[in-house]
């Protein structure tokens, strides 16, 4: 490689929506150039994805210098205690609620994992003690505060909007010898705007920018719309006598819903009937968000301040230990049960979803994307029966999507995010999406834009 260039590696992300792996090198390593990762996430969705996290990593963990994270969902986060235990020894940063975030799910995720290998007789991932060497790598970092990598590049976290803690990052590379250059990782952009965050930051002058694509080809349906059709849904339910279903991602999805049930509640728009958050993740990181109001949006800040305790209502219970998860079955219906996963692919609600697909009276209410090969993406797709903890399961319970609960940002919003740079990008990287995805938002990005813009393969790099 010459001096002064950087060089950027896809070795994730690209050709589906998760394993987020991206490495961006600074001249050859021997002159003294860094080796930097953004994020190290699972991969998700099927028994070809868990076979893809077991695989060595493309690079050598141990000459990694620094490990950028923009987020603490499990497709940018869960492999890095393999790293960890694989030889990485640099530094890791991210904001403080991605730190915080992440520790709780690491250890959850590793309990499934175990269970998981234990079933197959192979070995974990990585255990409690991997997790523990890599929380003890990690620095936390304020939005809008810089970070000096050496004398040639600099990094800042600015709000994404996604998820508590969510971020964009900013590289700025300036060689001694060359024009500085400012490459952009949005990690997963926000729905912006979201009822709890603020918006994600824009930005105007990216020279290169690796950009998401989950909803490249697609556009939600507005807040109004989304709110309408969640008080269909559970006034629905209730009239039929039958339980509403949310796999609900814990991280972000289940915060919201219980905001907007909590208002529902509160301006007396649906009757009171129990809701249960089944799921120890969520409720733990419902007490990160309770934590950390700051990075909340004015309009529900105002509403805290004035005395509305946003994730408690009426006839809510966190149910977080195991016995009480068995008990919600003794509740008679109508019932509203918010458990994980949100793709249908362990936790709790699969438990739920045995129980009740088959009673034509209840509803499962899909608010978040499905990932190939998951439970819940055959549930979407209308499939007639299915196999749930090794039963063969009729669906004749109501299957409702709503796709504007999405945290990401759609089709439209991607095209006007890129568009603000429009003036200096020199290349656009689009990852982080099924393949029609990708395709279709390069394609709307090349065509209205007029942005050089590329889908990327699995292993291929570029110089800058």
């Amino acid at each position: 490689m010459k001096n002064n260039k950087l060089k950027l590696t896809f070795h994730g992300g690209t050709g589906g929506v998760t394993g987020a792996n991206f490495l961006l090198e600074e001249n050859p390593p021997a002159g003294g150039g860094k080796r930097i990762l953004v994020d190290c996430g699972l991969f998700q969705g099927g028994d070809f994805a868990e076979d893809k996290n077991k695989e060595q990593f493309p690079y050598d963990p141990a000459s990694i210098d620094i490990l950028f994270i923009t987020h603490a969902h499990l497709d940018h986060i869960g492999r890095i205690p393999k790293l960890v235990k694989e030889g990485f020894n640099g530094v890791i940063y991210s904001t403080p609620a991605t730190m915080e975030i992440t520790e709780i799910s690491l250890i959850d995720s590793m309990g499934v994992l175990s269970k998981e290998a234990k079933k197959k007789g192979i070995e974990p991932l990585y255990n409690k003690e991997d997790v523990q060497k890599t929380m003890s790598l990690w620095k936390k970092v304020p939005y809008k505060t810089q970070i000096n990598i050496n004398n040639n590049l600099k990094a800042v976290f600015k709000d994404a909007g996604h998820i508590l803690g969510s971020s964009l990052i900013e590289f700025e590379f300036t060689p001694p010898d060359g024009v500085g250059k400012k490459i952009v990782f949005t990690g997963d952009l926000g729905n912006s705007p979201t009822p709890l965050l603020r918006d994600a930051e824009e930005i105007k002058d990216a020279d290169y920018m690796i950009i998401e694509s989950v909803y490249g080809n697609r556009n939600h349906e507005d807040i109004d719309e989304r709110n309408q059709k969640l008080k269909e849904a559970i006034e629905n339910t209730i009239n039929r006598g039958g339980a509403l279903l949310i796999p609900a991602f814990s991280i972000e999805r289940t915060q919201v819903l219980l905001y907007e049930i909590n208002n529902l509640v509160e301006d007396g728009k649906i009757p009171k009937i129990p809701v249960f958050l089944d799921s120890p993740l969520a409720i733990k990181v419902t007490k990160v968000y309770q934590d950390r109001i700051q990075n909340f949006n004015k309009g529900v800040k105002d509403e805290i301040a004035g005395g509305d305790d946003i994730f408690k209502f009426p006839l809510l219970e966190f149910t977080e230990h195991h016995q009480e998860s068995l008990k919600i079955i003794d509740t008679p219906n109508p019932k509203i049960i918010i458990a994980g996963s949100g793709m249908s692919n362990g936790g709790r609600i699969v438990r739920h979803e045995k129980t009740y697909l088959s009673d034509p009276n209840s509803t499962l209410l899909i608010v978040g994307y499905q990932a190939a090969g998951s439970l819940g993406r055959k549930l979407l797709d209308g499939a007639k029966e299915v196999e749930i903890m090794d039963q063969i399961v009729k669906v004749k319970a109501k299957v409702i999507n709503l796709t504007g609960y999405s945290a990401h940002r759609d089709s439209d919003g991607l095209l006007e995010f890129v568009d603000n740079s429009v003036e200096t990008l020199k290349k656009v990287f689009v990852v982080m999406g099924e393949q029609k995805s990708a395709l279709f938002l390069t394609q709307r990005l090349r065509d209205y834009v007029g942005v050089d813009a590329i889908a990327p393969k699995l292993g291929e790099s570029f110089e800058f």
